[in-house]
Parts: structure tokens; sequence; C-alpha cells
């Protein structure tokens, strides 16, 4: 029966693991796009052949820095959408800030997988964990 479980849960996790690699820079871009309006960007559509070829112009998935009339300017382009993510220094020190409390909380979440990953069951496979030889001493033949 543990052998079965065993190989369940290993199954959803490589089923997850697929699923999760799948939808990574959806997620990834989604994910940059909710932090950068909730720091104060402002979402913005060109309306003209020239700022649209400019929007085309900038790198994607990467908040570029454009000096104009004396001012800064962060701007992170979603072409596909066409349109722009633009603020300025306080917004852009927002994100950065949220950012990093974004990836200290995925720092997190991955210790908190490892952690739940060595829990696994091991012993389930023989070998491994309480059983193994007699008495469980990790000497002899082991037993299932």
């Amino acid at each position: 029966m543990k052998q079965i479980q065993t190989s369940f849960n290993m199954i959803s996790v490589i089923a997850l693991l697929a699923l999760t690699v799948g939808c990574a820079t959806t997620s990834s871009t989604q994910n940059k796009e909710s932090m950068l309006v909730a720091s104060g960007f402002k979402v913005i559509t060109p309306k003209t052949p020239a700022q649209q070829q400019k929007l085309q112009q900038l790198p994607p998935g990467h908040v570029a820095m454009i000096n104009r009339k004396g001012r800064t300017y962060y701007i992170f382009p979603d072409a596909a959408h066409n349109q722009a993510y633009v603020g300025g220094p306080h917004e852009y020190q927002a994100y950065l800030q949220l950012r990093a409390a974004n990836n200290i909380a995925n720092e997190n979440l991955e210790t908190a997988q490892m952690y739940q990953d060595a829990e696994m069951q091991w012993g389930a496979w023989g070998g491994w964990g309480m059983g193994w030889g007699p008495m469980g001493m990790g000497v002899g033949v082991g037993r299932f």
C-alpha cells in the first residue's frame, strides 16, 4: 500500500512540475505586471505609429530607464498587448521593494517544499529508513 502511495506521490510531483514549467513564462510576466501596477506604475497605450515603434524597440521582459525632458521614467513594455507600464523613481523603488519581498516569499516556499520532499517516506522503497535489516539497525537483508 505504501508503494502505491509513494508512486502516486512521485507521479503527482512530476505532473505538477511539468505544468509549472509550461506556465512559467506567462506566470512570471503576469506576476511582474501586477507588481508594477501595485507599485504605482501607470498603464499607457501608444497612440501614434512612432510611439508604437518605440515600444517595440524596448527590451522585452525588462524595466528600461529613460530620461526625457530632465525627468527619469521607468518603462516595462508589453508589446503583445500594445501597452507599457510607466513609473517614476518612487514607483520604481516601490517595485524593487515589492520584488525583494516576493523573492523572499518564493525562497521560503521553495525551502518548505524542499523539507516536504525530505519528509517523503523513503522507507517504502526498501533499503532506507526503519525496518532495514534485523531490528531496524541497517544491517542484513531488508524486510518489506
